[in-house]
């Protein structure tokens, strides 16, 4: 892998790439979609749980008006463990189940997710999975044949990448282009650039691309001004 390819890229080309990836999705019926939300709850992300607890919140909202979504929370820390919740329909109901977890040192579950996400759209179709995490410690191959099966079930998986690790923004591109998703960083600095994106993945979820062309005209400027240029 080339130098220039691990080279970060501006928040602006980043959002741009992905707000582009994002519209030329397939389109899908609307009507109550399901979304699995899925986090790295290891140690390095305690300091922005409780972000990523708010903003969980962005899912349900920008949704109401499409029929809403059914979200289910998945997440990984510790020593092997993962959990899965049921379906939820409510900001309350995921908001609570977040708030009694914790973060526990551990090494990523990313695959686990993944395979998860395989199941869930086996059984009934998942619209989108979302995954917050800032670093990947497993065998990339692995990830990448269960994200092309992602594919296959079109099922897009949506990277949120928290931090800089080159090593990690190399794997969750690969992980989203596999899957028909898209990749896009984030701090803890910009929670506003998360907030966006989670909106519109929530969105495409529940009426697909022409409600997501609805969304960014009531969205914010950047949001309008990004996807006035992929028009």
């Amino acid at each position: 892998m080339s130098d220039k390819e691990l080279r970060p890229r501006s928040d602006k080309q980043s959002i741009d790439e992905f707000i582009h990836q994002v519209r030329t999705l397939p389109t899908h019926s609307g009507g109550q979609g399901r979304l699995i939300f899925a986090l790295d709850a290891t140690a390095s992300r305690e300091a922005t749980w409780d972000q990523a607890c708010h903003l969980q919140s962005e899912l349900f909202m920008a949704t109401r008006d499409l029929g809403g979504l059914a979200i289910q929370l998945c997440y990984y820390r510790g020593f092997g463990e993962f959990k899965a919740t049921g379906f939820v329909t409510e900001t309350g109901q995921l908001l609570t189940l977040m708030n009694r977890v914790s973060c526990l040192g551990g090494r990523t579950q990313i695959s686990r997710v993944l395979a998860h996400a395989v199941k869930e759209t086996r059984a009934e179709a998942v619209k989108a999975v979302v995954f917050i995490g800032d670093c990947c410690e497993e065998p990339v191959d692995d990830l990448c044949h269960t994200a092309g099966e992602l594919g296959m079930l079109r099922t897009p998986v949506f990277m949120f990448h928290e931090g800089n690790d080159a090593h990690a923004r190399a794997v969750f591109k690969q992980v989203s282009k596999l899957s028909g998703g898209a990749y896009a960083p984030f701090d803890r600095a910009s929670p506003q650039v998360l907030r966006d994106l989670m909106a519109a993945v929530a969105v495409y979820a529940s009426g697909g691309t022409k409600a997501l062309g609805d969304f960014s005209s009531r969205s914010s400027e950047e949001v309008k001004r990004l996807t006035r240029q992929i028009r």
